[in-house]
């Protein structure tokens, strides 16, 4: 038992430390193509390591008008909660480390945390820009998460049909059984729409343009994290990095979770480093496609805009999407 409980803590910390680098690094990869596709030199790929470091090292600041306990914790709350999803994820093909522990639904809570920790924590700053800032981001939240939650479940309710008895929550066993072959023309249509839908609302999940209303430095001078510094800011900026490799991996896990060991009949250990560095670069395919091509080419919409897309087009989208696959089952 104890050789397994060091196994298993030895696993976790390589896969939380990994996961982190390699949030950071996609983070500077963002930045740095964002710049080149807007005509700027912008800045080095290590630059998120140098940001992260200098917040560390900064004082931790409260505002006097704060909820003291309340404003330090919910950083900690969002980092954790963030970094507790990458064990649920099967990284390159391989299996999570608590796979057996949670489905899709726990996953959809967990992802909901770090946005409701930054509502709680930009309340409990007593700033008026994060007041406005969290009630932005509560009101965001109602209106990504239906057509998140529809995307899920459809996808796990039709191959609940395909193979009954099995756990099909599990995203183990959904990246192990992709759809696309399974399915008939109109399940075909019906992923491609759930596909785009989940497109859309990974950068609202995100936060980024032009979804970054709850922030908006240029209108409300940052909103939710305009009072935080130091420690508690460089927390809330890894978890964004690490949710950015989160909500990617999400993506490939539920449409694209092929390898290609076996196309080239590659196995062993040389596989495997194949199977992950294809994975890697897939992730690196949804976030350039859903987040910087994204925010490159739009400017930022009101709250007013995005309630009324996510409400209306793409939770429309979603849901004729779950028909499509509903009528797949019977035809």
């Amino acid at each position: 038992m104890s050789v397994t409980i060091a196994q298993a803590v030895w696993q976790g910390l390589v896969i939380l430390f990994g996961g982190t680098l390699l949030g950071m690094f996609y983070k500077g990869l963002d930045r740095k193509l964002a710049a080149q596709m807007q005509g700027r030199i912008g800045p080095p790929l290590r630059q998120p390591f140098f940001d992260v470091v200098k917040l560390m090292v900064k004082e931790n600041v409260v505002p006097d008008h704060a909820v003291g306990w309340l404003y330090n914790l919910m950083p900690l709350v969002s980092l954790a909660s963030v970094a507790t999803l990458l064990f649920y994820l099967p990284l390159g093909g391989y299996t999570p480390l608590l796979g057996g522990y949670g489905d899709l639904i726990l996953i959809l809570y967990l992802l909901a945390v770090p946005s409701l920790a930054m509502v709680v924590g930009g309340f409990a700053a007593g700033s008026p820009f994060a007041t406005v800032g969290a009630q932005r981001e509560m009101v965001m939240m109602m209106a990504y998460e239906f057509p998140l939650a529809i995307t899920f479940l459809s996808i796990a309710w039709r191959l609940s049909a395909i193979l009954p008895g099995q756990p099909v929550f599990s995203l183990t066993v959904l990246a192990a059984n992709p759809l696309w072959g399974l399915v008939g023309p109109i399940g075909f249509i019906g992923l491609l729409l759930l596909f785009f839908a989940l497109l859309i609302v990974t950068p609202a999940e995100l936060a980024k343009i032009p979804f970054d209303i709850p922030e908006a430095e240029t209108e409300i001078a940052g909103g939710i994290l305009a009072e935080y510094s130091g420690r508690n800011l460089a927390m809330f900026y890894l978890g964004d990095a690490i949710k950015m490799v989160v909500m990617s991996s999400l993506m490939v896990a539920l449409f694209f979770p092929y390898g290609l060991a076996n196309v080239f009949n590659v196995a062993g250990v040389w596989g495997g480093v194949i199977d992950v560095a294809f994975f890697l670069v897939k992730v690196f395919a949804v976030i350039f496609v859903a987040v910087i091509a994204v925010r490159v080419g739009f400017a930022r919409l009101k709250i007013g805009q995005v309630t009324r897309m996510f409400w209306l087009p793409v939770t429309g989208v979603a849901l004729l999407g779950m028909l499509l696959l509903t009528l797949d089952r019977f035809v």
